[in-house]
């Protein structure tokens, strides 16, 4: 990981972004997280399981909570934590998801957490893939960092 002062920041361990793009980029006491899924490094997805026969299984709750906790491992990269996220954008495939993403947000925050958007797209990166979420975390930098 790199980090610092309005510099980007990509997590050892967490899937490689799908483009030329951080996971996180701090601009003075703010953090900026790219768009996070349930991607794993080896580019697997969790909440996305296909049968033998090809049929595939997608599960909006797992997803939730993998993006969730993907954005708290970056946040904790640079010393943040999900405390300190201001504002949440989602994307949701299907406003369809939106109860079982809404349940397993409440996990995670409550009416005193960050400010939330939740929009439909037509799609993300990857067919699998059901959610993705974008955040904003104010986190002030202390002397002793870089």
């Amino acid at each position: 990981m790199s980090g610092g002062n309005s510099e980007g920041i990509v997590v050892k361990g967490k899937a490689v972004p799908r483009g030329r793009f951080p996971h996180a980029k701090r601009a003075g006491d703010f953090i900026y997280v790219s768009g996070t899924s349930s991607r794993r490094p080896d580019n697997t997805i969790v909440g996305a399981a296909a049968d033998a026969f090809g049929t595939v299984t997608l599960d909006i709750a797992a997803q939730t909570r993998a993006v969730i906790e993907n954005i708290g491992d970056i946040l904790k990269a640079v010393g943040a934590d999900l405390s300190d996220l201001v504002q949440i954008t989602a994307y949701l495939v299907n406003m369809n998801d939106f109860g079982g993403y809404n349940r397993v947000y409440a996990e995670y925050f409550d009416e005193t957490g960050p400010t939330r958007t939740t929009v439909a797209v037509h799609q993300l990166p990857h067919p699998h893939l059901l959610i993705e979420i974008q955040a904003v975390a104010y986190h002030p930098l202390r002397e002793d960092q870089p």
